[in-house]
């Protein structure tokens, strides 16, 4: 009888194997990436034990792997956990038979929640990163660029409140020691309901006031996502720099970094005259024009060509808010949403690689 199963089984195995022929995407990423090793980099943190009938706990790279599924698809944790249920491909790609059990929305938050907790993400970011070079894929050592977006929370508090306001950077009508000085404060002055994110900030951005945070991003030449930090939405673009650079993988450290003028200040300037990661950094951010001082002509050529690349960092944050939907906080709190950002880095880049990887067999 047990032999009869486990034909029975790899029969159906089969059968799946052919229904699933047609989604390659996530035939391309098992290609790409040796599990095994972002398996290791899991177990450090998380730790299996057993369910309450004695039987062995999800492995860690299963729910890690549904996690990037709910970033591709746009799904909270109950779709994803019905869509493995009952979509073959997805099934396949988290190596799951037609007989075994998907692990419920429940399993996948204290999943997350653990390896938040811990500061797994920005390892496993690093450890797919390194795999994806070796693909040529991420072009390391080389030119970086830095920029920032906001992610807005729908918990934001409802009602009439008072908040201490500041707009967004406007570099054209400061002076120099009013940029040095520049503190934002922009937070909830009165008490805050149940329900709203007591984390978040607000910023306001032209005419739009938005509550949540801020994404700042490091990325290669090719628009991939080198390292990730966030901050609350009130936090000036500028001070996103020194954290994305000391948190990108020493192996893959840039030596030139490119950003529009809003990170031009004193300190970053001082912070690109020193090593970081062991290597030397030049200096490539836009120049600024002040009150009483505008940019000179060699300012204006030299921001242009800063401008002839500094345009793929936009196009990655505008290509993730256009396929997954980023650009809205689904979870609560600093941590967790730095999570997402993160979570969305690994996708990004996983989901662009097949494609780069055709690219440059063409040329």
């Amino acid at each position: 009888m047990f032999k009869f199963k486990n034909n029975q089984m790899s029969f159906v195995s089969v059968y799946v194997e052919k229904r699933t022929r047609k989604n390659t995407f996530f035939k391309h990423v098992n290609l790409l990436i040796d599990w095994r090793e972002i398996e290791k980099e899991i177990n450090k943190v998380y730790k299996r034990g057993h369910s309450v009938s004695g039987r062995p706990a999800y492995s860690g790279l299963l729910l890690f792997k549904m996690l990037l599924i709910g970033i591709w698809y746009d799904l909270s944790d109950e779709r994803v956990e019905e869509s493995v249920n009952d979509t073959l491909s997805m099934m396949r790609f988290c190596d799951l038979s037609i007989e075994d059990s998907v692990p419920d929305h429940s399993v996948l938050s204290r999943f997350r929640t653990e390896l938040t907790e811990k500061k797994a993400f920005d390892r496993l970011l690093k450890k797919i990163n390194r795999q994806l070079a070796a693909h040529n894929v991420i072009i390391g050592n080389g030119c970086g660029i830095v920029d920032a977006t906001i992610t807005d929370t729908p918990r934001c508090p409802k009602g009439k409140a008072e908040y201490e306001l500041a707009e967004d950077r406007k570099e054209n009508q400061r002076g120099v020691q009013e940029c040095e000085k520049e503190e934002v404060q922009m937070k909830l002055v009165k008490k805050q309901h149940p329900g709203v994110d007591n984390e978040a900030r607000y910023l306001k951005k032209g005419k739009k006031l938005h509550f949540g945070y801020k994404k700042h991003i490091l990325t290669d030449e090719n628009g991939m996502q080198l390292s990730v930090h966030t901050t609350t939405a009130n936090e000036h673009d500028s001070k996103g720099l020194k954290p994305c650079l000391e948190n990108q993988d020493e192996e893959l450290a840039i030596t030139e970094c490119l950003t529009d003028k809003g990170y031009q200040v004193p300190d970053n300037v001082e912070l690109l005259k020193l090593p970081i990661k062991s290597k030397k950094v030049k200096n490539r951010i836009q120049h600024k024009a002040y009150k009483n001082r505008p940019l000179t002509e060699w300012q204006k050529k030299y921001n242009r060509l800063i401008s002839k690349k500094r345009w793929i960092v936009e196009r990655t944050l505008g290509g993730m808010k256009r396929w997954f939907n980023c650009g809205l906080a689904r979870y609560v709190g600093l941590a967790k949403t730095h999570t997402q950002h993160l979570l969305e880095a690994i996708a990004y880049n996983l989901y662009r690689a097949p494609g780069i990887i055709v690219s440059n067999s063409q040329k």
